[in-house]
């Protein structure tokens, strides 16, 4: 199978491993999570109950409704999270990427199945550590809070706009809001990188494969992106997409 160039962004160690984690504060995403905010002594406690962890392509990190141990920082790479329903359909729920947070629920197990797309590294806690800083480091505990508490409104805003979309409106949200994620990772525009394969886009947004096709193929027809490759989109026309997103 042929994996997305995300891949070239990770380290190659075996397929699931653990090590030392390095000092925190030259973390690559640090300025894309709850770290950035922290204070030195904060992030010298986080970086002592850290390890390292690597996916290989396509490894499971957790299944739906397995007991929560751990939370996680996705440091390089990219993860799906998918959550099958009652009569077994599959629906993708979120992509998780670089600064992204995983398993920051007050759940006790797993909500979705989490999968690495392409060797992926994180950066993993344990759940009792995180409660103990939590309890030494309230402001801490106040700003993961803060963000699961963004990450909801976020995930039901976009829900509600979804709604609202036919097809190639969804797919411009999609593309656009990937867009921003990958600026935000270091990796601006107007080459956009997809980690994920066509089935996972249609999974996401309640579309066919078939579907998402006719839509990049619609948004290239208009001129508004180019389609150089499977794993790859370039931007041709922001004001364009954010036009049709809006409509």
């Amino acid at each position: 199978m042929s994996w997305p160039p995300f891949d070239n962004l990770c380290l190659t160690p075996p397929p699931e491993a653990t090590a030392p984690l390095g000092p925190c504060l030259h973390c690559q995403v640090r300025h894309l999570s709850v770290c950035a905010v922290l204070s030195h002594e904060e992030i010298n406690a986080l970086d002592t109950a850290a390890s390292l962890q690597v996916l290989a392509p396509g490894a499971v990190l957790a299944r739906q409704g397995e007991p929560r141990r751990h939370v996680f920082t996705v440091t390089r790479g990219a993860l799906r999270l998918v959550r099958l329903s009652a009569d077994g359909r599959r629906q993708v729920a979120g992509f998780a990427l670089p600064g992204d947070f995983v398993g920051l629920s007050g759940a006790t197990a797993h909500q979705n199945d989490i999968e690495a797309l392409g060797e992926t590294e994180l950066c993993r806690f344990g759940l009792d550590a995180m409660q103990r800083l939590g309890e030494q480091f309230p402001h801490l505990r106040g700003k993961l809070l803060e963000r699961a508490c963004d990450e909801l409104d976020s995930a039901h805003e976009r829900m509600m706009s979804l709604a609202r979309m036919n097809p190639t409106e969804r797919m411009a949200d999609f593309l656009l809001t990937l867009a921003a994620r990958q600026a935000r990772a270091g990796m601006p525009g107007p080459s956009l990188v997809l980690p994920m394969p066509r089935a996972d886009i249609a999974d996401h947004l309640g579309l066919t494969v078939e579907t998402v096709s006719r839509c990049l193929t619609a948004l290239r027809t208009r001129g508004l992106i180019a389609l150089p490759g499977t794993y790859r989109v370039d931007i041709l026309d922001r004001r364009g997409l954010e036009t049709l997103k809006a409509a």
